[in-house]
């Protein structure tokens, strides 16, 4: 299993995550050549957040829970004192491709801890975005979106996740938010719940799906206690992360 992850990392140093163009905002991520591009949402000077153009990547998860970003990845935890997960005990992307591929499998705490993690190492205080945020990027100010053109869904994923960024982009610039892999947001009432449906769901179905966090993405997991970190059965699902612009921007 170590051999098995120490190549998918290889895999991962050697490719980068959905391309930048103009009008992005590339966030680096220290210790690492990795960046993360960013969109304001709505658009123009008066953004609400910014949001990653594209699902996190696993090249950027890996760099979380493998330390990546740190010289020397036997030394302990270091200052940033932010928890990171266990190291996976099965491959998590389920086969389905690693370098350039959203991370999936991934807890909603999992989720949390990698913008926590992210906003020690770039001083930016990244979260995942509400429900809110989500709809409003996801629906573009009214602009049509050819579902076939811009998501995979299950007509046509072949009942798997695609490089991030593969399909084209909404009205306002954003990869994935609809199809691939379904993503974490918090709800009004702080918990988390999936959006944007996945490779699983209809095109008709991925706008409106809303699915709360369910222990059964989880059930075949053989640990006691269960991880707290990865969901064995939840292939499915995966996040973008936002952040808040500057006061006074």
């Amino acid at each position: 299993m170590r051999a098995t992850w120490a190549a998918l990392l290889v895999a991962a140093g050697c490719a980068a995550p959905a391309p930048e163009r103009a009008g992005d905002v590339p966030v680096a991520i220290p210790g690492t050549s990795l960046s993360i591009a960013m969109l304001p949402v709505p658009p123009g000077d008066h953004a609400e957040v910014y949001m990653s153009v594209a699902e996190i990547p696993w090249e950027a998860y890996d760099a979380f829970v493998f330390r990546l970003d740190e010289k020397d990845p036997s030394l302990p935890a270091g200052a940033d004192a932010v928890a990171r997960p266990s190291q996976p005990y099965i491959t998590m992307d389920r086969a389905f491709g690693h370098a350039g591929y959203p991370a999936i499998s991934v807890s909603y705490l999992g989720a949390q801890s990698f913008c926590a993690w992210l906003s020690k190492r770039t001083g930016r205080a990244f979260r995942l975005p509400t429900e809110a945020e989500w709809e409003l990027a996801v629906r573009a100010g009214g602009a049509a979106s050819d579902l076939a053109a811009t998501a995979w869904t299950r007509e046509t994923a072949g009942a798997k996740t695609h490089p991030v960024g593969a399909k084209g982009a909404n009205a306002w610039g954003f990869h994935d938010l609809l199809g691939n892999a379904a993503e974490w947001c918090t709800a009004p009432d702080g918990s988390g719940v999936l959006r944007g449906g996945s490779y699983r769901d209809a095109a008709a179905d991925v706008l409106a799906l809303r699915q709360p966090a369910d222990k059964a993405w989880n059930k075949s997991d053989p640990q006691i206690p269960k991880s707290k970190w990865w969901l064995a059965d939840g292939g499915f699902v995966g996040f973008r992360i936002v952040y808040d612009p500057p006061h006074g921007h």
